[in-house]
């Protein structure tokens, strides 16, 4: 179901009874829409875990036009995007939670490194740098995250293809103590929307298995 968090972002939620944790999901550059919100259900009921997911451009009237959502992506708000996934964990109020993104939002994963309220962190094709157009003043680099907070509780799932997780910056963000898992042959998005012409069920069905049991290693 759709809810406001305290800051006014808008979410999805969905609870379980006795969840074994909770997980807080960043959508990509689209936002919540239809495929998330089947995302955040079917994870709920096949992983039994309290899941919300936020929209980080509540309130834009966007649409689903790339190039205005990509030339709002300046005027995000670390600080502010950070309480927002901590308002989503507030609501989620389980003793144990984790974090998850795609895309953009998988580079907001690797910015939360430093952040104590996620036990475990997993990245899906995450910008390792961020983009020369998407750079302001309210936004820091996201390796600039990794070496402050706690960057052996990342897992960053790549593709080997992919124009934003060029190798050498994924050898940084290796340096940092992320786990990083690399896909042969995958291209940017391979995982989460079967829509995409880049999509390869195989390595999707593995790397979401994964990252279930990377997020499991913080209640063993």
């Amino acid at each position: 179901m759709r809810i406001e968090l305290a800051s006014g972002t808008t979410a999805e939620l969905v609870v379980v009874a006795q969840p074994t944790m909770g997980l807080v999901i960043i959508p990509d550059l689209f936002g919540l829409r239809p495929l998330f919100d089947d995302l955040v259900s079917r994870l709920a009921t096949e992983w039994n875990m309290s899941v919300c997911a936020i929209d980080h451009f509540c309130g834009q009237d966007l649409g689903a036009d790339a190039e205005k959502r990509l030339s709002a992506l300046p005027l995000l708000n670390d600080a502010n995007y950070l309480r927002d996934l901590h308002e989503a964990a507030d609501v989620l109020a389980t003793p144990t939670t984790v974090l998850m993104g795609f895309c953009m939002g998988g580079m907001y994963c690797f910015k939360a490194a430093g952040s104590q309220r996620f036990a475990r962190i997993v990245s899906f094709y995450g910008m390792i740098k961020m983009p020369e157009a998407w750079r302001s003043r309210t936004q820091q680099e996201p390796l600039g995250y990794m070496i402050m907070g706690d960057a052996e509780k990342v897992l960053a799932i790549i593709g080997e293809n992919d124009p934003y997780t060029p190798l050498p910056d994924v050898d940084e963000l290796r340096s940092t103590g992320a786990v990083v898992q690399i896909y042969s042959d995958a291209e940017h998005g391979f995982a989460h929307d079967a829509s995409r012409a880049s999509h390869r069920p195989h390595d999707a069905a593995d790397a979401f298995s994964r990252a279930r049991e990377w997020m499991l290693t913080a209640v063993v």
